[in-house]
């Protein structure tokens, strides 16, 4: 039995669903998103209502990232989704030209990243981040890319996290007394 599976999925009025082909359809203000259906997994949907079923119970794993690939997509045209990040370190900075964001994150160069089609990023502050876009998906791989450009340093905490991250902090030399 798939909890998640089972728990239909209500589409909002501003959206407007499609199943085909063995893919979902999705339609919003925000874009338009497509999720794969798996193989032995059926999705019906009836009154602004997606529900999933499956042929057997060897299909009980796919049954529940349906589901979830398919609320992603619905939630993404409609509301979106966004992840956010901060800057920590003296003289670490970023700022947007057109779609490329440019980082000062203390090496001896500016690091450019341009950013892939249906992701936008928004500099606040010359610290704040803060990555949007319909896909789920490309929102927090472009945001892990971000944060990998200088991940934060155990030590001083310096470095490139997410709003809210909590670090465990290390204890340094402590030297001869």
């Amino acid at each position: 039995m798939s909890r998640i599976g089972n728990m239909p999925i209500s589409v909002p009025s501003g959206a407007t669903v499609e199943v085909a082909d063995g893919l979902i359809k999705a339609k919003g203000p925000k874009g338009e998103l497509t999720a794969p259906l798996p193989r032995g997994i059926e999705a019906k949907l009836d009154d602004g209502t997606l529900s999933f079923s499956r042929q057997g119970d060897e299909y009980t794993a796919n049954h529940g990232l349906a589901r979830a690939l398919a609320a992603n997509a619905v939630t993404g045209v409609t509301t979106g989704f966004k992840k956010e990040l901060e800057i920590v370190g003296v003289g670490y900075r970023a700022a947007v030209q057109g779609r490329t964001a440019v980082f000062n994150l203390g090496y001896s160069h500016p690091i450019e990243v341009l950013m892939p089609e249906g992701v936008d990023v928004a500099i606040d502050q010359n610290t704040k981040i803060t990555v949007s876009g319909a896909d789920k998906q490309k929102v927090g791989q472009v945001a892990a890319w971000i944060r990998g450009l200088r991940p934060p340093d155990p030590y001083k905490q310096k470095g490139v996290r997410y709003v809210g991250e909590v670090l465990q902090k290390k204890e340094g030399k402590t030297g001869a007394k």
